[in-house]
């Protein structure tokens, strides 16, 4: 593979490193490993992504990037102003679960505008701009085990295979096989919730198309339209304790779904009633990692900070990592202090996040009084929700 051309301006900064001709393998084919790969392979970067899955594929789901991670896609050339594969929101509709009745509304950010995307598309977006680019992508490719040495790392894949590289990245998601290399053996703390996920095929148009939150004792779920409305995402999450598989593709039974939200009324229940193939997974905790990097490894978006969905930041923080990965290595002498400037800048913001998410999870699922007493705030401070999460959607890691 020969080097790429000189990073167009927008992506330039006064950089202490050239890393023009530098070999880098990415460990993981998901959004944050192509974001990254991308990146580097369009400023010179040899770049070499292995993922161990045999196609590029993704069970359908939908996602939400608010600003900070579209500031991301647009300076990777992969989204316009007006991205083709994203749905515009019109921020987001609050809902009692008994009738559906609308408990407020939160505008859309004023720091700018959150898309939903399926996030096969999304991940199709930045595969082909990566295949583009020159990136080398390598499919059913499984990583046994990272070494560090002095001026390289050594990629041991299961078929025996070695690889050298100035830099690796492990973007290989939540029980990444690699972060135990960097932090040893953790174990998951489950949340005692479990997630459904789903989409619906949907006819009904909207002047301007919101996400849905409808919040019950111990339950909550989230819709919104995907592909210009022509698809309803679903998120439903139910508070439970016997069961407890980690892994989120085993297939669900959609009529026990509608059994367990037999109580939600309104456009939910209409929505449910629709599911025919449904998917759930048990919501385990990682904290964020103690370690994130050796000078020759790095951790990337859920293998160094696995976060619950109920900020809708996992994508977009995963984003924002690969962009400021990058600008580290431009603006530091040295793969070693690239990576510990990273690891500082990021750690704080990944912990502020994943906090902000698990507080989140509380908030949905009040019972008794104290669910009367938030709807009744909601009601008051509804309209100017957003502003208490501007911090998370002004950041920009491309400034």
């Amino acid at each position: 593979m020969t080097p790429g051309p000189v990073a167009p301006a927008f992506l330039r900064y006064g950089s202490a490193m050239n890393i023009n001709g530098l070999k880098f393998c990415v460990i993981g084919g998901g959004l944050g490993g192509l974001a990254a790969a991308l990146a580097l392979r369009t400023r010179g970067g040899r770049v070499t992504v292995l993922e161990q899955a045999p196609a590029l594929t993704e069970v359908g789901a939908g996602l939400q990037i608010s600003a900070n991670g579209m500031a991301v896609l647009r300076a990777l050339g992969v989204a316009s102003d007006v991205p083709e594969a994203g749905q515009l929101s019109g921020g987001t509709v609050l809902r009692d679960y008994r009738k559906g009745r609308v408990i407020s509304r939160i505008a859309p950010p004023a720091v700018g505008p959150t898309y939903y995307y399926h996030r096969a598309d999304l991940l199709d977006l930045l595969h082909q701009a990566a295949l583009r680019a020159g990136v080398d992508v390598r499919l059913g490719a499984r990583v046994e085990k990272v070494r560090k040495h002095p001026g390289e790392a050594e990629i041991v894949l299961q078929n025996g295979e070695r690889l050298r590289a100035e830099c690796a990245i492990a973007a290989d998601g939540g029980r990444s096989a690699i972060r135990p290399i960097l932090n040893g053996a953790e174990a998951p703390e489950f949340t005692h919730q479990v997630a459904w996920r789903a989409t619906i095929p949907w006819e009904h148009q909207e002047d301007v198309p919101r996400a849905s939150l409808t919040m019950g004792p111990g339950r909550h779920v989230v819709s919104y339209p995907l592909r210009d409305q022509s698809l309803m995402n679903i998120v439903a999450i139910e508070e439970r304790s016997d069961w407890q598989e980690e892994g989120w593709r085993r297939q669900g039974d959609p009529d026990d779904l509608r059994t367990r939200f037999a109580d939600f009324g309104g456009p939910v229940r209409d929505i449910l009633s629709k599911v025919e193939d449904v998917h759930l997974w048990a919501l385990f905790l990682r904290p964020v990692a103690q370690k994130w990097q050796n000078g020759r490894l790095a951790l990337l978006g859920d293998a160094a900070h696995p976060t619950l969905p109920f900020m809708a930041q996992g994508a977009c923080l995963a984003l924002e990592d690969a962009w400021i990965l990058i600008r580290s290595l431009q603006d530091h002498s040295g793969v070693t202090r690239a990576l510990a400037a990273y690891e500082a800048a990021r750690r704080p913001r990944a912990r502020q996040v994943v906090a902000a998410a698990g507080a989140n999870a509380r908030n949905f699922h009040l019972r008794g009084p104290m669910r009367f007493a938030a709807q009744a705030a909601l009601m008051a401070i509804g309209p100017r929700l957003a502003r208490r999460y501007e911090w998370i959607y002004s950041y920009d890691a491309t400034a």
